[in-house]
């Protein structure tokens, strides 16, 4: 009955939640694995072990499947949920539904997982993105945490999930311009396309902490291997909610409009977690009472992705280029496994506010500036002369998307104030894909459990751009919402 400790933990909650806070001793046998015998404490399910399991063998995750402990620590966490909606289906939001549904099978929870998506998955910066991760290189930093959990769960998680475009590859930094003379080395970590107009080559990492992924299709293969998970087509309205007796709002369902009629429609949800990278911002009208403000600017760059050569393998060595003056560049540069090469970094970028964001810029369509796709054409072609026209090279698409920055460059991860079961997870800049798996950890740890154990969630506030009341009024979890008498 009771043969794995998280079902042990999830049944012993369930008998705390239905007994009067007194203590009780249970002494279990479960199937030959641990003789346990446990004081419960409270309704709160205060579970103290009077024998050899530890702590960490009673809450951790499972190694290989990423699954949670399902006993629950927070007046959210205590309720039970039936339904889950996150919005947006990049690979943030799908991240956060899959780790979901993970902990949820684990625990025998029959929750339904819906992914609200605005157009299609993966049809933004998650179809379009370059795809790079680095361990070390959010050392010292609020985010260091979620720089290696992130990059130590890819890992495992693209051997699980069978992705065929990850894998550690080195990291040059390369200052464009050696004077007309073409480069050449012999030491392996430079790349046999790379012999062209370059100065100075430096390592930035051997493969060992760096390491890459097509995001696109790390979101097609959580998304199979989570059939469970059901993805709904449609742009999210709002909320609707249930007043509490202690004040907050618990939300009830999402709403949302799609593109074959006009009638908005209703998802049932118990938590809603919004992730729709920097439209996300939009969150601020749809949850009124929390006076939430979400400042996001989206920066819409272009990139492109070369053709892999007929007569020739791709060296993977990814490159960060220093500023090239004559086409206004500063190239990211990733070989893929299958020899095509992403391309970022062409300058340009445009830069689109909070406001233009919460009326959908760019949404539906965003579009490459053929003027930068002109510049990053020549300006790698005079690094890598065999992708000049002449010796076969051939551009296989040019694209643009956008990446969700908050003015603080952190993301906002944590609940919505005045609010039960409503979430934010957005803003993850430039390392939102790098950052995926992490996230969707931390916040199903938060939703199923009541708190992260895996990231210090405190730096990523989603209420730390927003107004504090002073005046008197009524108040929710201990803040102050201004309601007057």
């Amino acid at each position: 009955m009771f043969g794995h400790p998280r079902r042990l933990l999830w049944t012993l909650t369930l008998l705390a939640s239905s007994t009067s806070p007194t203590s009780l001793l249970i002494k279990l046998q479960p199937s030959g694995l641990l003789a346990s015998a446990f004081t419960i404490t409270s309704t709160s399910a205060t579970i103290r072990s009077k024998t050899g399991i530890t702590q960490r063998q009673a809450t951790s995750y499972s190694t290989s499947r990423r699954t949670l402990n399902m006993a629950k620590s927070s007046d959210d966490a205590q309720k039970k949920i039936n339904n889950i909606v996150v919005v947006g289906g990049g690979i943030q939001g799908t991240s956060v539904a899959y780790q979901l549904a993970q902990a949820a099978d684990a625990g025998d929870n029959d929750t339904k997982i819906t992914i609200l998506e605005a157009k299609a998955v993966a049809s933004a910066a998650s179809g379009k993105g370059g795809g790079f991760m680095a361990r070390s290189w959010g050392d010292g930093s609020p985010t260091q945490s979620l720089h290696e959990l992130a990059f130590d769960m890819y890992e495992e998680l693209a051997a699980e999930l069978q992705c065929e475009s990850y894998r550690k590859l080195p990291v040059l930094s390369v200052s464009p311009g050696g004077g007309g003379k073409s480069f050449q080395s012999k030491d392996p970590l430079v790349p046999n396309w790379l012999d062209g107009n370059v100065a100075r080559i430096s390592p930035m990492g051997y493969g060992d902490d760096t390491a890459q992924i097509t995001p696109k299709e790390f979101v097609e293969q959580m998304l199979q291997h989570a059939p469970d998970i059901q993805v709904v087509l449609g742009k999210c309205t709002g909320v609707e909610t249930l007043e509490e007796e202690e004040g907050d709002e618990q939300i009830t369902g999402v709403k949302y409009r799609n593109g074959d009629d006009d009638e908005e429609k209703t998802l049932p949800a118990d938590v809603v977690v919004v992730s729709a990278g920097p439209w996300s911002c939009q969150a601020e009208d749809w949850f009124p009472n929390a006076g939430l403000k979400l400042p996001m600017e989206g920066i819409k760059s272009t990139s492109i992705v070369w053709n892999k050569p007929d007569d020739r393998d791709v060296d993977a060595t990814a490159l960060f280029c220093g500023e090239n003056s004559n086409f206004g560049t500063h190239l990211e540069v990733y070989p893929r496994p299958d020899g095509s090469i992403y391309i970022c970094g062409i300058g340009g970028s445009d830069y689109i506010s909070t406001a233009q964001l919460k009326d959908g810029a760019f949404l539906e369509d965003c579009e490459a500036n053929p003027t930068r796709v002109k510049a990053a054409q020549a300006s790698f072609r005079d690094m890598a002369p065999q992708y000049k026209e002449e010796n076969g090279g051939s551009l296989e698409k040019s694209q643009a998307c956008m990446r969700p920055c908050p003015p603080d460059a952190m993301p906002y991860m944590g609940p919505v104030p005045g609010y039960s079961g409503a979430y934010l997870n957005a803003g993850h800049n430039c390392w939102g894909i790098a950052w995926a798996p992490a996230c969707g950890k931390a916040m199903a740890e938060l939703i199923w459990e009541g708190s992260s154990s895996s990231v210090n969630l405190k730096p990523f506030d989603p209420a730390r751009f927003t107004p504090k009341v002073a005046q008197r009024g009524r108040k929710r979890r201990g803040t102050n919402v201004g309601e007057q008498w």
